[in-house]
């Protein structure tokens, strides 16, 4: 994937928006609703983007929202990519080297999971301060765009700690119950098996998904800190397992959403 394409997407969006988002946001499986706290000012859908992916999951409606949210200015992305649908991961992550040529400051994320830690219930809203990289391909693979960041980017930091802080507080004075724990990134699509969940845990694990990791990486490799919540939607943990449906995570979530929206409206309004 060439710089060019993400300076060739960057120009035709703000060709299209006047807009100067300092924030931007992924918004996960059933959890698009935080868009209904923003002060829209454009859309663009993805399939007008130059080189942009178009996103083919029930719950990612395909828009890039401009607008105003806690009084920053935004970029949200109504629907996110997964390598699950064919994509690469260059193409996954895409949106994001074009949201660094937008000059966003700050990526918050958001997504759906699985919990595997025994003292989770469905509904958990767990903010991840760590992740394991589980997926079959890496992010920045091939060779290394000098301009974006480092060949060996460290990732002992990656999610960032101030944020993370802000957000238990910001919970507490809303009396939201929150956790936090390391996610694992899976490729899916399938759910995990009841051994794989067993595995997930014993790595050291408190929930896992299919999305996430790839986008916080390359972030993370251009400098950009990252703040990230996942709404526990179904439990992998062994005497409790049930067979799952993506409307049953879809509902979860839709459930938990506002709780996760007033946690990252107020962060956004804080930081």
């Amino acid at each position: 994937m060439s710089i060019s394409k993400f300076k060739e997407s960057a120009d035709y969006i703000q060709s299209r928006t006047n807009v100067k988002p300092s924030i931007g946001i992924i918004l996960g499986t059933g959890l698009g609703g935080l868009v209904k706290e923003i002060n829209i000012i454009d859309e663009i859908d993805y399939k007008d983007i130059p080189h942009f992916p178009v996103s083919t999951v029930k719950g990612h409606s395909g828009k890039l929202i401009f607008g105003e949210l806690g009084g920053k200015k935004v970029v949200a992305m109504q629907g996110r990519f997964h390598f699950y649908e064919g994509y690469t991961m260059k193409e996954v992550t895409f949106p994001v080297r074009v949201m660094k040529f937008l000059e966003i400051e700050r990526l918050f994320v958001s997504n759906a999971s699985g919990g595997v830690n025994p003292d989770f219930e469905i509904g958990e809203i767990m903010i991840i301060d760590d992740h394991i990289d589980l997926f079959p391909a890496h992010p920045l693979n091939g060779k290394n765009i000098d301009e974006l960041g480092p060949r060996f980017p460290d990732m002992m930091h990656t999610y960032d700690a101030n944020m993370i802080a802000l957000a238990k507080e910001i919970a507490a004075e809303n009396d939201i119950k929150v956790s936090t724990g390391t996610y694992a990134g899976l490729t899916g699509p399938t759910l995990e098996t009841p051994a794989e969940y067993k595995y997930i845990r014993a790595i050291g694990s408190d929930a896992v998904g299919m999305s996430t990791v790839p986008e916080v990486i390359v972030a993370r490799h251009m400098g950009i800190p990252c703040f990230a919540v996942s709404i526990v939607t179904d439990l992998g943990v062994p005497g409790v397992i049930q067979e799952t449906t993506h409307e049953d995570v879809i509902a979860v979530a839709n459930r938990q959403e506002p709780k996760m929206t007033i946690i990252m409206r107020e962060l956004i309004s804080r930081v």
